[in-house]
């Protein structure tokens, strides 16, 4: 969320599948995403970006920045699900265009094979509408994974934003997901935190956002803090 090349680069040197840049809710805009982008070549993992809404010149500019996989949040039915993958295919399976930019300048038209084989489309699931039209969501061709937003998807379903495992019509939303993903062989996708990660990984979900930068930092920040006052505490006690 940070949009910091810095926060990049430490988390390129760690051992992630893949880093998540978000474009939705951060501090981050183009020029940010296609730095973070470069930057996160030092590492391993699989730069994504999700992006602010489903809108067909965003979604190809951070692909052309050099994402490998894209998120779109907030699509409610097949025919948006359909629009995602026609602003994120090139032709014959959609609609992007190709320029030499960002990875089409660098690659050139060696770019259009792997394009195909490697870049992954990402659907959010989030609202009630959505998960009325999982089934056909997932049956779209051209999408590879549905990933699930606990926060909104519990706000349109009447919940207080947060996890809300235990709830009856949280946990139907859960597995009305995962089922679609198993039907269409689809990864199944989830933003999590390490506490709650767990669960979902033995709920079948296998790809998983377990931190982000912000929670990170003050997380860290938090947990050091308490330590000292802690030990400071015990400290002066032991001298009184």
């Amino acid at each position: 969320m940070l949009p910091d090349r810095f926060a990049a680069e430490a988390t390129a040197s760690l051992d992630f599948d893949f880093v998540c840049i978000d474009a939705q809710h951060g501090l981050i805009d183009y020029r940010d995403v296609a730095q973070i982008l470069q930057t996160l070549e030092l590492g391993e993992a699989a730069p994504v970006v999700r992006v602010p809404w489903n809108e067909p010149g965003v979604i190809g500019k951070v692909l052309d920045a050099g994402a490998m996989s894209v998120i779109v949040p907030m699509v409610n039915s097949a025919d948006e699900a359909r629009a995602v993958v026609a602003a994120a295919r090139y032709a014959p399976n959609g609609s992007r265009s190709f320029g030499p930019v960002g990875v089409g300048l660098r690659d050139g038209t060696d770019y259009l094979k792997r394009a195909e084989e490697e870049v992954a489309v990402i659907i959010m699931i989030e609202t009630v509408a959505a998960l009325r039209d999982v089934d056909q969501i997932a049956a779209v061709p051209g999408i590879d994974a549905l990933f699930l937003g606990p926060f909104d998807l519990s706000l349109s379903l009447g919940l207080a934003p947060g996890d809300n495992d235990g709830v009856a019509v949280f946990d139907d939303a859960i597995a009305s997901v995962l089922l679609s993903c198993r039907k269409h062989n689809l990864k199944a996708g989830i933003l999590s935190n390490r506490m709650v990660a767990p669960r979902r990984v033995a709920q079948g979900f296998n790809m998983i956002s377990v931190t982000m930068d912000v929670q990170a930092l003050s997380g860290t920040m938090a947990d050091d803090l308490n330590i000292v006052k802690s030990r400071l505490g015990a400290a002066v006690a032991s001298r009184s």
